[in-house]
């Protein structure tokens, strides 16, 4: 019996070896390089710099104090990453049922009958059997299985990473939106204040010496009232950006403190390091090839079907009925069966399913590659608007350095001449307003770029 048995398991294990057992490995057709373009040049980016932004922690790229005590705040309590935890636990618990099923499954089955022939005497009987079964021929099975389990469990760690990087990027993106938003508030109300007397300058020069007219002091107020309608709008922006900042703190809506706007703080130098970084950093590309890699082992799970599958199953305990006879004490009881299952015939259906499974794992293949060209855009996007960014904010200041040279020239020549009027200077300090409210705006869009790349290239991971 027990050479049979050997002789089975022998035969299964040999037969179910072809493929089943095989290990992932990432497909050659991947493009791994070339993936980041040259935000001056255009050209493919040739990236041989090994250190990555997005291997920095977040305390070294975000070092204000205030931003880390909410992005510390964010991450201990946003309820999407508490309900990733929970999921990731979840998906634990599933592993650990996938890693018991190479073991025998016991069950205790005890029974009993009472039994009496025309009156006579009743004849009790009963068993205390513990009952085992294993499914030899089935490994190749549990194996995949066993492994498509790992990978879910690593592709919703992944997605935990994601969400935590996410979170980082929106509360820093929220922050330095109040910061922009103060400065132009800022900005704009100390415009109001130089305004105001303005136009109660121009009223007295149009009704007390006709330097001006109604027409001047009309349009001099009008523009008065736009800026302080701008002044609240920025006062409303302020307001719904804290609450959006509440949300991912978990926290009813409130002030949120802050610093002034610095958007030297963040790292001047941005290095993305080798494409490949991307593989290993970006939380998405590598829940998309854990994706893949689970796909695979199912396929493999699909062939494994195919082949014979060995069960052995036997009992052992305690009977007072051997071969209908009562007797007391009990005996011992002892039993063992092997079974070998062949499928020849399913109605087609092992071949469907491992048609369906190699369809899935080509499909998660194409997504694989599909991720991995999408974080190269986003990287490449994040360089060019920061470059844009950069210079954008270099031509602002030296527009608002020469516009401020223009507000006090026609200042000058209306206070000591008849050249100009009152008018024009009222215009030139609209257009300064302007400038340097595009020049806040610049700055933030380069800090905003530095965020990006950052999430881009998978920072924020532990």
């Amino acid at each position: 019996m027990k050479f049979q048995i050997s002789v089975l398991v022998c035969s299964t294990v040999l037969l179910s070896g072809c493929r089943v057992y095989s290990n992932y490995e990432r497909p050659e057709r991947i493009q791994t390089e070339g993936l980041y373009r040259d935000a001056v040049t255009g050209e493919t980016l040739a990236a041989t710099d090994t250190t990555s932004l997005g291997n920095m922690p977040w305390q070294q790229v975000f070092v204000e104090p205030q931003l880390q005590s909410l992005i510390s705040k964010a991450l201990e309590n946003n309820a999407d990453l508490r309900t990733a935890d929970l999921a990731i636990e979840q998906v634990k618990a599933g592993l650990r049922v996938s890693r018991l099923a190479y073991l025998p499954s016991l069950a205790l089955g005890p029974n009993g009958a009472i039994s009496s022939y025309d009156g006579g005497k009743a004849t009790k009987t009963y068993s205390l059997p513990v009952q085992a079964s294993w499914q030899i021929g089935a490994l190749g099975s549990l194996r995949n299985a066993k492994k498509q389990a790992e990978m879910t469990l690593l592709q919703t760690k992944a997605a935990r990473q994601a969400a935590q990087t996410s979170i980082i990027a929106a509360v820093a993106n929220l922050y330095y939106t109040l910061q922009m938003l103060d400065e132009q508030l800022r900005t704009s109300e100390e415009t109001c204040v130089l305004w105001d007397k303005n136009v109660i300058a121009m009223e007295a020069m149009w009704k007390v010496g006709g330097l001006t007219n109604s027409a001047a002091v009309a349009q001099a107020k009008a523009n008065l009232l736009q800026l302080r309608g701008n002044v609240a709008t920025i006062k409303e922006s302020i307001a719904s950006a804290e609450n959006a900042l509440c949300v991912l703190l978990h926290e009813p809506p409130h002030a949120i403190e802050r610093g002034a706007f610095q958007g030297s703080s963040l790292p001047a130098t941005l290095s993305v390091g080798v494409p490949l970084q991307l593989l290993s950093g970006r939380p998405d590309v590598r829940q998309a090839e854990y994706n893949l890699a689970a796909a695979f082992y199912a396929t493999n799970e699909a062939r494994a079907n195919f082949y014979p599958s060995l069960t052995i199953s036997g009992s052992a305990g305690w009977t007072n009925s051997a071969g209908g006879y009562v007797v007391n004490p009990a005996k011992v009881l002892a039993s063992a069966m092997a079974s070998l299952t062949m499928p020849l015939f399913a109605n087609g259906q092992l071949t469907a399913n491992l048609k369906i499974k190699k369809a899935n794992q080509e499909a998660a293949c194409l997504a694989f590659e599909k991720q991995l060209l999408t974080a190269g855009q986003e990287v490449s996007d994040a360089l060019s608007a920061y470059q844009t960014a950069n210079e954008r904010e270099e031509l602002a200041q030296q527009q608002v350095e020469q516009l401020q040279v223009a507000v006090e020239s026609t200042n000058a020549l209306f206070t000591h001449g008849n050249s100009t009027s009152y008018i024009e200077t009222l215009t030139a300090q609209q257009t300064l307003l302007s400038a340097q409210l595009s020049l806040i705006s610049n700055r933030f869009d380069k800090v905003q770029a530095v965020v990006s790349l950052y999430q881009a290239l998978g920072g924020g991971r532990e």
